[in-house]
């Protein structure tokens, strides 16, 4: 999942990889691990985007149910490989396997609507839309975490609101089913990490990972008795991609966060909807709506104003 966060912005995915805290007395990042982890972190945002494509290629015939089992089973067989045996004993005797197990539900609820709708709308679209997530959980931060959200936050979800309102357009494709799936699947979104904040998940980034896949593994293998297709050859190289591209991305991004500070690579969130748009034109010949555009402006510049005000809020401490 994309998943996505403004201040925000990139907490999602770091928190759900188990970055660890940096300390607030730690040496100042060199130029080149900060050069290092912008890198990475933007081959991340790029391999999340390819991922997203070769569902969108899948979903036309495969169901999610079963795309979700292939990626878990590739995802889990590279920590079988990397970690052993004995790496799947440590994730059972975890202290985060309730939490996980929880925030595991919220994921694959989003992700179950996020990729039904992506049978239906364009690449652009879908991830576009999808960028309310930084909204939500700006919002459900200060009733459920009881944050205090300065002024300037308050501009960015007005302008990120106004940018997903203008990207759905209801006039042009109205409320229709995929749009309020995609929609769902950012609050459900939002809610797993106002979850994975309030629970201060710390845990080794391989054991997260299998505790999720693990989740998906199983839950995905009991549904498949109703759904499972025999794929063609072209289809089996796209479900291992999947998992491949979606490993290697959650691994980028880690090791990324591990080099340079969350303010420097915030930002880069946003080369997903470039991305997006280069590879629905590349595949599809997708010609996104100017509304998509004006959208993805406004969504845009609503993590940058947070992203600023946070950075210009520290100095003034």
């Amino acid at each position: 999942m994309r998943t996505l966060a403004a201040g925000v912005l990139l907490v999602p995915r770091i928190s759900a990889l188990g970055a660890p805290r940096m300390s607030a007395t730690a040496a100042p990042d060199s130029r080149d691990r900060v050069l290092a982890g912008i890198l990475m972190t933007s081959a991340a945002y790029l391999l999340f985007s390819m991922q997203d494509a070769a569902i969108k290629l899948l979903v036309a015939g495969i169901a999610v149910w079963q795309i979700m089992l292939f990626r878990s089973l590739v995802i889990l067989g590279a920590c079988l490989a990397i970690g052993g045996p004995r790496l799947f004993a440590d994730a059972g005797r975890s202290p985060i396997v309730r939490p996980m197990l929880l925030r595991s539900f919220l994921i694959l609820a989003a992700w179950l609507c996020y990729y039904t709708a992506a049978a239906e709308l364009q690449l652009a679209e879908l991830i576009t839309i999808y960028f309310a997530a930084p909204v939500i959980v700006t919002v459900l931060s200060i009733p459920l975490l009881g944050e205090k959200v300065p002024l300037i936050r308050w501009i960015a979800v007005i302008t990120g609101f106004l940018g997903v309102y203008i990207a759905c357009d209801p006039a042009e494709l109205g409320l229709s089913t995929p749009i309020l799936l995609v929609l769902a699947a950012a609050l459900l979104w939002g809610l797993s990490i106002v979850l994975l904040r309030k629970t201060a998940l710390q845990e080794r980034t391989i054991i997260q990972l299998v505790l999720n896949n693990g989740f998906f593994l199983v839950v995905s293998s009991i549904a498949m008795a109703s759904v499972w297709r025999t794929p063609t050859l072209p289809e089996l190289a796209l479900l291992v991609s999947v998992g491949a591209l979606g490993g290697l991305a959650q691994f980028a991004l880690f090791e990324g966060m591990k080099r340079a500070p969350v303010s420097v690579l915030a930002p880069f969130e946003y080369t997903s909807l470039v991305w997006a748009f280069v590879l629905g034109y590349a595949i599809w010949g997708d010609f996104p709506r100017p509304a998509v555009y004006t959208g993805a402006v406004l969504i845009v510049g609503a993590g940058l104003i947070i992203v600023a005000g946070e950075r210009f809020g520290r100095r003034l401490r």
